[in-house]
């Protein structure tokens, strides 16, 4: 074949010469580690402080969003995610993004996950299978988190490559950095927040709200620390203090575990809890090595059941001989079932790196979320003004419709049926467009009657948002409802117990303690202790005073060796000795309950089983007073076994005991008053002396008569000699527990005329709009203390003397109320 004739511009040409530059490589090393310092911190390991997301989470869920992976709809294979990401957004690996995606899905890291998986995203100890292999969906909180995305709410900045934009920040319907922390390194810095409880945080958010020079002590009162995801308690609070004014400190956290008869011949120590952060597999790891290196002694075996159906559970078998207590404590010096958590709350904030208090943090999310609330009311003002606009122009053009057919139809075209549309109707542009856009079948098809609400609507509508744009006060009291509405939604009571020490007595204790009297307390947070002597409990606390602890719900007297019995609402009387608990000091106002320990780690309390009371185990007791949810009373007469528990009260099917007392002095014997309150706001009081005592067999007899639906939700016992109170909180039945605040009343006893036993009784509480059920009762002598789940008083209002009044609005929600005397 010829070879084609070549042309000038076939020409070899002349390659560039190469052009080599001299840098100093100090200067080139400098200023690469900048630019590569620069990016670790601002695009990859700190949150920001107003959503509370790194670069790459936040990538993910507004992904997810965009892809309509919603709660609602099927999962989808994480891989697709992944991809998503990666392709149009995050400019790094695969790797980093499912790793970030995993994490958001674990129940055990995230106080409130924001992804719902499906398969293996790992555990404690393991990591997660291929991304492959699992699926994911957005969570019910992910949608609060992009909520108003597409309003105008936040900024979008373009991507990596300028091809798709992102937002510089999700709209966070909830403060997601303290809700669930963070942790990440830098390039010379790094940050680790500790996730919180969403309900006390917004409770805290709420309060800053209203009052803006609010102190760090004021917040504490409804965020006294953090809530870890495995629960556990934390020990000493000075560090969350110290952390929460500086925005560095340090606190200890320990497992929970208590000691039972884990078979007929040994005791064991039984762990339900870990620390944050650390799994069953390293536990059993480090006691192995322990046991091996001979630094523990006294274990006879050790069985890991964790599983997800029970979650964990760590059994440590102890040698007959061995004090459990004393071998707890060497576990707790030894292994990681005692961790520290280092707080350095490092975020950005307008770009910059800050380390931040709590009341900083809560003050960037709230100027954020105000933000936020504010674009997004802007926004939709602006569109429900077009919709008038356009609505306005139906109008006018509807009343002579048959000549705006006739113009449309005698028009050359478009511009010319326009112009004559808005020289002969008075219309403008926009809505002579939006006529000719419509459809003849439609145009003919409205309504000007529809028209005209539709327009008033709108006016209200644009003048309610108007309000709310120009008004400040009330901008401020939107976000504090939706706030709440959010905690409503996806609140969960309290996980981690909070303690002012160890709560552990020491090992040789149990056997230098001298069998001095004492007095044995219960708290409303489910702590048990006792005092060191047997002076006189005294009366009401001061406010300062009252924030150490929560309330006293009730308490016997006996000595430091002594027994005593604790009442379950399964009708059970457990026998447990005053030597096994810790002492708590008595101070000028009241005891510190704070060190105590939990019931659940010296008793052996079945699922759902509640601890009710104390009462005393000695042969000449005064005999119990017990109520049932179904409204059944009883008094016991006192009567011994030698068990360890024994049923006091037989129970039918469906029903359990609410509330019991010792009738001794200080309920005042036969003379006390039983009193009764159901979930509708009956109350029934009747003396004591019309029950006649029974036998533990026997099943007590009709207390109150309740309607249909209701139950029984206090019982108790108040001296005739004293002056009583009588406190009921109401609220939605609908509200997930503990966080309806509900409204509040206190009413005298007094006000309240007696019936006769099995009678129906008298209404003591007037329910508002949206209440139909009472959340908490309370009937004792005066002074009467409420407290939080947290243990946090809460202000209880002044007397009311409407026995069927309605309440005023609670500040927060309460657990449990007690008398102070």
């Amino acid at each position: 074949m010829a070879r084609a004739p070549r042309t000038p511009t076939d020409e070899p040409t002349e390659e560039p010469a190469e052009r080599i530059l001299d840098v100093d490589v100090r200067n080139e090393m400098q200023n690469s580690f900048l630019e590569y310092a620069y990016s670790v911190i601002y695009s990859r390991a700190l949150p920001d402080a107003r959503d509370g997301l790194k670069p790459v989470q936040r990538r993910i869920l507004y992904s997810m969003r965009d892809m309509g992976l919603l709660p609602t709809r099927g999962h989808v294979k994480c891989a697709r995610v992944v991809g998503e990401v990666m392709g149009k957004l995050h400019p790094h690996g695969d790797g980093a993004i499912y790793d970030a995606l995993v994490r958001t899905t674990q129940s055990w890291t995230m106080r409130l996950p924001l992804v719902d998986g499906h398969g293996n995203f790992g555990s404690p100890d393991a990591g997660p299978a291929a991304m492959r292999y699992t699926e994911c969906r957005m969570a019910p909180s992910a949608l609060a988190m992009t909520d108003g995305l597409d309003q105008n709410s936040v900024d979008f900045v373009p991507s990596y490559d300028g091809k798709e934009t992102q937002p510089a920040v999700l709209p966070a319907a909830f403060p997601n950095l303290l809700v669930n922390g963070t942790s990440g390194i830098a390039v010379g810095m790094a940050t680790n927040c500790p996730p919180h409880n969403l309900i006390e945080v917004v409770q805290a958010l709420r309060h800053l709200l209203r009052h803006p020079d609010a102190s760090v002590d004021d917040l504490m009162r409804f965020v006294p620390g953090p809530d870890l995801p495995t629960g556990g308690k934390i020990i000493g609070l000075d560090g969350i203090r110290e952390a929460y004014q500086t925005g560095k400190g340090t606190f200890k956290i320990r497992a929970t575990a208590r000691v039972e008869q884990t078979s007929p011949r040994r005791k064991g120590i039984v762990i339900t809890e870990l620390p944050y952060g650390i799994g069953p597999e390293k536990v059993v790891e480090q006691i192995s090595a322990a046991v091996k290196a001979k630094k523990l002694q006294g274990i006879a075996d050790l069985k890991d059941l964790t599983d997800l159906a029970h979650g964990t559970r760590l059994v440590v078998e102890v040698k007959n001989g061995f004090n459990p207590d004393a071998l707890l404590e060497q576990l707790y010096r030894l292994t990681k079932l005692e961790d520290s958590f280092a707080i350095n709350a490092v975020a950005l904030v307008e770009g910059q790196p800050r380390t931040l208090t709590l009341k900083e943090l809560m003050e960037v999310y709230l100027a954020h979320r105000l933000e936020v609330v504010l674009r997004r009311t802007t926004f939709e003002r602006d569109r429900a003004a077009n919709r008038l606009h356009l609505v306005e122009g139906l109008l006018l053009a509807i009343v002579d419709i048959d000549d705006v057919i006739a113009i449309i139809r005698s028009s050359e075209d478009a511009a010319a049926a326009r112009t004559r549309l808005i020289e002969v109707f008075d219309l403008t542009e926009v809505q002579a467009n939006y006529i000719l856009d419509m459809q003849l079948r439609r145009l003919t098809r409205y309504s000007s009657i529809e028209l005209e609400t539709e327009r008033d609507e709108l006016r209200d509508r644009i003048a309610e948002l108007t309000s709310i744009i120009e008004d400040p006060a009330q901008l401020r009291l939107l976000v504090g409802n939706e706030l709440a509405e959010v905690a409503k939604q996806h609140g969960t009571p309290r996980r981690t117990i909070l303690l002012a020490s160890t709560g552990v007595t020491a090992a040789a204790a149990p056997l230098e303690v001298a069998d001095d009297p004492c007095w044995v307390l219960l708290s409303s947070a489910g702590l048990l202790a006792r005092t060191e002597t047997a002076d006189p409990l005294p009366g009401a606390e001061t406010a300062d005073q009252r924030a150490n602890h929560d309330v006293v719900v009730s308490r016997i007297a006996t000595t430091a060796r002594g027994e005593f019995g604790v009442l379950t609402s399964a009708g059970r009387l457990i026998r447990a000795s005053a030597l096994d608990l810790p002492t708590v000091p008595v101070t000028a106002a009241a005891p510190n309950l704070q060190g105590g320990a939990h019931v659940s780690e010296l008793l052996a309390v079945d699922g759902g089983e509640r601890v009710l009371g104390l009462t005393t185990l000695a042969p000449d007791s005064p005999g119990l007073a017990l109520g049932t949810r179904r409204g059944v009373v009883k008094r016991v007469n006192p009567e011994l076994l030698a068990k360890d528990s024994w049923e006091v009260i037989r129970l039918d099917d469906g029903d359990e005991v609410v509330g019991a007392v010792e009738l001794d002095a200080a309920h005042g014997g036969d003379r006390a008053e039983l009193v009764l309150i159901s979930n509708d706001a009956q109350l029934l009081h009747f003396p004591a002396s019309v029950v006649r005592p029974q036998g533990r067999g026997g099943g007590g007899m009709a207390g109150i008569k309740l309607a249909d639906g209701a139950a029984v939700v206090f019982f108790g016992a108040v001296p005739a000699d004293r002056p009583g109170a009588v406190v009921t909180v109401a609220g939605s039945s609908r509200a997930l527990p503990g966080t309806d605040a509900g409204s509040v009343k206190m009413t005298d006893l007094a006000d309240y005329p007696g019936k006769g036993r099995a009678t129906g009784g008298v209404r003591c509480h007037r329910f508002l709009k949206g209440e139909d059920v009472l959340l908490v009762a309370w009937a004792g002598p005066l002074p009467a203390r409420a407290a939080a789940a947290s243990g946090a008083p809460v202000e209880l209002p002044e007397l009311d003397h409407r026995r069927d009044g309605s309440g005023v609005p609670g500040s927060q929600p309460i657990a449990a109320v007690a008398s102070a005397g």
